[in-house]
């Protein structure tokens, strides 16, 4: 794998955590909508829950907590460069809606298979809540 057979546009099909215990969870259902895009400018990625509800009480900056907490709790974005060293990509993360990824750098396991890629993680390892967290990609089509 290189940087030429990824570039693109992948839509997501599905995320998975899978923790060490055997619990496996979906952290945003099982209805997403998003994508994580590679260019020669860099890497975006963004995942959201399908049908996240309008805010009823106020503006973007002026809706309750409960709403804006909400609204993290179902969107996840992240950008900045990547870099391709066989089947493992590296984020190196420059912008993210989660502050404690900025500035570092984020691996995945890469298994590509057609129009279809697998992107894997291991997170919180050695702790309670180690855990694979697997996203699976479908590449876009140009419309």
């Amino acid at each position: 794998m290189n940087q030429d057979s990824i570039r693109g546009r992948w839509n997501i099909l599905s995320w998975e955590q899978v923790y060490d215990d055997g619990r496996v969870l979906h952290p945003m259902g099982t209805e997403l909508e998003g994508f994580i895009e590679y260019s020669s400018y860099g890497m975006f990625c963004v995942i959201a829950k399908k049908g996240r509800p309008h805010f009823s009480s106020g503006g973007q900056w002026s809706a309750s907590d409960a709403e804006k907490a909400g609204a993290y709790g179902s969107y996840l974005t992240y950008a900045g460069d990547y870099e391709v060293q066989g089947n493992v990509i590296q984020h190196h993360v420059r912008h993210s809606l989660f502050p404690n990824w900025v500035g570092g750098s984020q691996q995945r396991l890469a298994i590509l298979e057609g129009d279809v890629v697998a992107l894997t993680a291991r997170l919180e390892e050695g702790t309670s809540e180690a855990r694979t967290a697997r996203l699976v990609w479908q590449r876009a089509m140009p419309s």
